[in-house]
């Protein structure tokens, strides 16, 4: 079609009527040669693309609402903040060179860098682009507290008294209380810097036109389709021979909903990443110890470690029953289940069993210590005791959502043994929620996934002023002891005394039982065999900058 197509528009003289039959083959031969020759077969540019699948799509790409994962991968792109984590959870320079903390822990004092540049824009005028200066930073972590925006994000901004630009490239934020994990919050993407020329003018707009400092600037949103990011040949890192990054031209983002589509997306090669585990095809990609299946080891890398990431059942300890009110029966549920079991069946061995305390594996203040170990003869004896004291049957409503109904049916079966009658409930997410933070639930499955890497993220669900649906605490856990060791915490600087206090507060915590951990999450990736530079993160943040792909072959 494309040589017929050329050869129809050759130029001759518009009362030179000839037919292409009656051209000489050696004509034929030579026009076919010259149009093959002007067009070389295209180069493969698809190692310069990373593509990734995006199956719970994103709804803005405005960093004031990077809620959830989804949201927060493309923006992880896009932005960046004062300061960033590394793969250790340290908190490191991003666009603040240096910083300082008042003795007091009130003051931060930020000095930035001088070579960091907007996105292009023609709004910003003749040079389509300006440098980030402190007052843009001010704007955009005061904007986070504007209640028309109503950003999810806000709550970041509670604890601050005021921030103020001192000079072009110093920012003071003070706080109204000491808060040692105020630096890891400050990471979080809600915190990036936006150009407030661009988004006043914008407004509700600025959701699918991001214009931000990050290493892929945007390029094109269809909604429910695609998206797509370019390099930002603006961008001020470098990697450690003095190249520029990003070294990718482009991210592809697709919109697939269907995470079984998705899976054979990957396995076609069609996208670069895998993100997701899902229960449909867990078993054909991992063997039940949680390795990779020997088919797959010639194309795909898997990729695990710890993440921030606690599953649970929670006890509503304000509840009239007799029974979720007994310290015997919520001690029977926690040691009369093998969740070693639990975690090779159900779970491919991906995750840590839940028995050192509520704060996760890869967090400063986890307990390597074991809390729990599976006790089905003494957890029998505790049901029969409760039994014995108050002629009561041992019967509990465990309300859960959809995607882990075999977990908790798996608990269901294994209580049933030591004589605890469990009825599973299933809800939507939504209903689920709402019921658990109105104490509507007598016990629920839940999960506790860190907004910033500080333990005191998973410590908050136990403090007495905390009481949902004000605040997190959704058991209704109360201690005094605890309260005071909670409150004494902010004020200690010294990162590895603070730690030591956490998780004396995660023993106090789990003695009384408010809640069951079941286990600690795993980051689980699968890419494919040709990209390189990939980390993963106990905050599984998505960070391409620094990814290289291998040319197809």
């Amino acid at each position: 079609m494309y040589f017929a197509a050329n050869i129809q528009s050759l130029a001759l003289p518009e009362n030179h009527h000839i037919s292409i039959s009656k051209v000489s083959c050696i004509q034929l031969f030579f026009i076919v040669f010259i149009c093959a020759c002007s067009n070389p077969a295209k180069e493969d540019h698809s190692h310069l693309v990373f593509r990734y699948n995006e199956y719970a799509n994103i709804t803005s790409l405005d960093p004031a609402f990077s809620l959830n994962l989804a949201n927060i991968w493309p923006t992880a792109q896009l932005y960046n903040g004062l300061v960033q984590l590394n793969d250790q959870l340290e908190v490191v320079p991003d666009l603040a060179k240096t910083w300082s903390i008042s003795p007091d822990g009130l003051v931060y004092t930020f000095d930035l860098r001088e070579d960091v540049y907007f996105h292009k824009h023609a709004l910003f005028g003749d040079q389509k682009t300006r440098k980030v200066i402190a007052s843009d930073f001010e704007y955009s972590l005061m904007r986070l507290s504007d209640p028309q925006l109503a950003s999810p994000g806000s709550w970041v901004m509670q604890n601050v008294e005021k921030i103020e630009s001192i000079k072009d490239l110093r920012l003071s934020i003070t706080l109204k209380k000491p808060f040692p994990a105020f630096l890891g919050l400050l990471s979080m993407r809600y915190c990036s810097v936006l150009p407030r020329e661009i988004v006043e003018e914008l407004g509700e707009d600025f959701r699918k036109n991001p214009i931000g400092t990050g290493p892929f600037v945007f390029k094109k949103w269809e909604e429910d389709v695609k998206l797509v990011l370019r390099k930002n040949p603006l961008y001020f890192e470098k990697d450690e021979a003095g190249n520029a990054l990003p070294y990718l031209e482009a991210i592809a983002i697709s919109f697939v909903p269907d995470k079984q589509s998705e899976f054979m997306l990957f396995l076609q090669g069609k996208i670069d990443l895998l993100n997701s585990l899902d229960n449909s095809y867990k078993d054909e990609l991992l063997t039940q110890d949680g390795q990779l299946q020997e088919k797959y080891r010639e194309k795909i890398i898997l990729q695990k470690g710890p993440y921030l990431n606690t599953e649970y059942l929670g006890f509503y300890m304000d509840s009239p029953s007799p029974v979720i009110q007994s310290p015997l029966i919520r001690e029977a549920i926690n040691i009369g289940f093998d969740r070693k079991k639990m975690m090779i069946y159900l779970r491919n061995n991906i995750g840590f069993e839940g028995n050192s305390g509520f704060i996760p594996r890869g967090l400063a203040g986890h307990s390597m210590q074991e809390m729990t170990s599976y006790q089905p003869e003494r957890a029998q004896q505790l049901v029969e005791r409760f039994k014995k004291q108050t002629d009561l049957a041992v019967e509990i409503r465990l309300a859960t959502d959809a995607n882990y109904v075999d977990l908790c049916e798996y608990i269901q079966r294994e209580l049933q043994k030591i004589g605890i009658s469990i009825k599973v409930e299933v809800m939507p997410p939504a209903t689920l929620k709402q019921a658990r933070s109105q104490g509507k639930l007598e016990m629920f499955r839940s999960n506790w996934i860190a907004d910033y890497p500080d333990a005191e993220n998973y410590l908050s669900l136990f403090y007495s002023k905390n009481f949902s649906p004000m605040g997190p605490n959704y058991t209704h856990h109360q201690n005094p002891l605890f309260d005071a060791y909670y409150e004494k915490s902010f004020k200690i600087n010294d990162a590895a005394a603070r730690a030591k206090v956490y998780q004396m507060m995660d023993s106090i915590a789990m003695s009384s039982q408010p809640l069951i951990p079941l286990f600690y999450d795993q980051v689980v990736r699968f890419k494919q065999k040709g990209v390189q530079g990939l980390t993963i993160n106990p905050v599984n943040v998505l960070l391409l900058k620094k990814v290289k792909k291998q040319k197809n072959r």
